[in-house]
């Protein structure tokens, strides 16, 4: 046991001793007075050195753990208060200056990491989160395997009570753990407990590299309460490593030009982007990579307004002969499909002639006993690279390719495609004005009233999904869900892609589930708390609605009728009055808006609030879906 911590706990010994002793006496039950001035100050000033022994640190571990954070980058930690981290939540907020990172204050641990996660896809890189020990990460654990399924980088520091004989009683127990971090391996990247501040300070550099290197995921660090708390006895004597990043794997060169051959030679080549692009120069990659063989391109970070931005999958998909899947997390389930009866058949969209060509990082970092990877792919080629960087090699590959009678029968093909798109939006426009006076307001009218509020700003959607009339032609624009589609995750996910949309003036708009919010609503205050301006509007359909619908069907196939598919699955009785939530989060609050010519004005104040540089919500009572 340290010296430090032997003399802490005798003094503390004998105070308690003599609190017990003193507790034994007979008493007189008297009137309380007022204190007067002396008896204040001595009750609040320091301690006599003269009655009890004053320990101080001057340069305590958790000091240079800052220093660590800050030579990382980090804008910001997250974090609800837990004592296995208190050395270090004080050094970031004193002798850090709570700046870079600063601290964000959550109401929870699970709105932390997704707060990280929603962060770093706007940011394209994490932000870090501080987690207490046993039950801190317990709460966090969700959040975690959205971010792991969803390869985004979450940075945790966990705080934890290693040596047993330095264990306060009673509750230091209970939250501290041999091996804190078993709870999550299965589903993060790296993690390490560093016994030593050199130790922590390479292993730290470690992490945020191992996070950054595709395919990115969440990765742990745990921090001992005695390392942070215990003095640095030569400070000028620690060092912190270099940090460099990783290039991403491209592809090998032979299969990129096996690849470049079937795209170009293709009568019906079909591009599945999906997770394709994390940067803006992916997405200009990927443009230029469907313009040079005019191929339709399906999902992923590709401006919807472009020509070959196709939707109706199924049916391109069935009618081509090249499928290229670009980082598509569930490849099999896009060809395919599973019949939800009683006894599953399987439903193929593909011809049987069809070549499908996979380029993905996913292999590179794969478990077992998770099952985010999905169905096994049967394949053509598959590539095991970055398919971001793969891009600009596959490019040039089919450039060189191209002749002269090959382009023209590229821009014939073009030309049908634009058709198509242009086709789909006309049908899309006319889609949106059916039920457009209805209440509950329709769903439809909904994503086109908030885009018709916000399409003038720099938006960005950090919640939920634009429909195909948005132009969505920046790679901030749009923000992915929870990737392990884990409910909870788009209020606090939100917020945090929020927050990096800030230094940028970025106007940032969620389309807010009701169950969702419920799981983490404290993440409004946290928005309302740091003046993080986001503007959420409820999708508010007072149900669990895809659930009704799988007691629907559950009902149907049992012969029972669907009369109580609403147990268990509706937000009634009472309703859930959002505005009302929101502005006891300090938060603007609208709603709830039920008739549809009031939703427009709602908007317009809720955004007037955003654009001062504060939160605000409008609750929307909607259709199911």
């Amino acid at each position: 046991m340290p010296k430090s911590r032997r003399r802490f706990l005798k003094t503390a010994a004998a105070l308690a001793a003599a609190s017990t002793a003193s507790a034994q006496q007979p008493t007189t039950r008297r009137k309380a007075g007022i204190p007067s001035p002396t008896l204040r100050a001595d009750e609040t000033g320091p301690i006599s050195a003269s009655s009890v022994e004053v320990l101080t640190a001057d340069h305590p571990g958790s000091d240079f753990m800052v220093d660590v954070l800050k030579s990382l980058g980090f804008e910001f930690i997250c974090a609800n208060p837990g004592s296995s981290f208190r050395a270090l939540h004080e050094s970031i907020v004193n002798y850090g200056g709570n700046k870079a990172p600063e601290l964000i204050t959550c109401c929870h641990e699970e709105q932390s990491v997704a707060m990280a996660d929603g962060y770093a896809k706007i940011e394209g890189k994490p932000l870090a989160v501080m987690a207490h020990s046993t039950v801190g990460l317990q709460h966090a654990s969700m959040a975690i395997y959205n971010a792991f399924a969803a390869r985004s980088p979450a940075y945790i520091i966990l705080g934890n009570t290693i040596d047993a004989t330095a264990r306060r009683p009673g509750v230091e127990w209970y939250h501290s753990a041999q091996d804190a971090v078993a709870m999550v391996r299965d589903y993060s990247k790296w993690d390490d407990l560093p016994i030593s501040l050199p130790h922590f300070a390479e292993s730290a550099v470690r992490a945020y590299q191992i996070a950054m290197t595709v395919p990115y995921g969440p990765v742990l660090l745990v921090a001992d309460s005695d390392l942070q708390e215990t003095p640095v006895e030569v400070p000028g004597k620690l060092r912190i490593p270099k940090l460099t990043l990783s290039s991403p794997p491209a592809g090998d060169m032979s299969a990129v030009n096996d690849v470049a051959k079937l795209l170009v030679n293709a009568g019906n080549p079909v591009i599945l982007a999906d997770r394709a692009v994390r940067t803006a120069q992916g997405m200009k990659w990927l443009v230029e990579l469907a313009d040079t063989v005019q191929a339709p391109v399906v999902g992923g970070k590709f401006p919807s307004h472009h020509p070959l931005n196709q939707t109706g999958g199924r049916g391109l998909i069935g009618s081509a002969d090249v499928i290229v899947a670009l980082e598509v997390p569930d490849l099999w389930g896009s060809i395919n499909t599973v019949r939800d009866q009683l006894h599953r058949s399987i439903q193929t969209f593909t011809k049987p002639d069809v070549k499908v060509v996979n380029i993905s990082s996913v292999n590179l970092d794969i478990k077992g006993n998770y099952q985010f990877f999905q169905r096994y792919p049967e394949t053509e080629i598959s590539i095991a690279a970055d398919a971001e960087a793969t891009l600009p090699y596959l490019i040039d590959a089919c450039k060189r390719l191209l002749t002269a009678d090959r382009k023209r029968a590229l821009e014939a093909r073009g030309r049908k495609l634009a058709d198509a798109h242009q086709q789909g939006l006309d049908r899309a426009r006319t889609e949106a004005t059916y039920g457009w006076d209805s209440t509950p307001i329709s769903t439809a009218r909904l994503s086109a009233e908030i885009y018709e509020a916000v399409r003038d700003k720099d938006w960005s959607l950090v919640g939920g999904t634009p429909s195909r009339l948005w132009n969505v032609d920046a790679i901030y624009r749009t923000t992915s869900g929870g990737g392990a589609y884990g409910v909870g995750y788009t209020a606090p996910g939100s917020v945090g892609a929020a927050l990096a949309n800030r230094k940028y003036g970025r106007f940032s708009v969620a389309i807010q589930t009701d169950g969702d919010l419920m799981y983490a609503p404290g993440a409004l205050w946290t928005a309302a708390h740091h003046r993080i301006p986001l503007l959420s509007v409820m999708h508010n359909n007072r149900a669990y609605h895809q659930e009704v619908m799988h007691i629907q069907r559950m009902a149907n196939r049992h012969q029972r009728g669907i009369a109580n598919a609403g147990i268990g699955t509706t937000l009634t009785d009472p309703n859930i009055d959002y505005a009302t939530i929101a502005r006891g989060m300090g938060v603007h609050g609208e709603g709830p808006i039920t008739d549809p010519k009031d939703l427009a004005p709602a908007l317009r104040r809720a955004m007037d609030v955003v654009l001062r540089g504060e939160p605000a919500l409008v609750d929307v009572v909607t259709q199911p879906r």
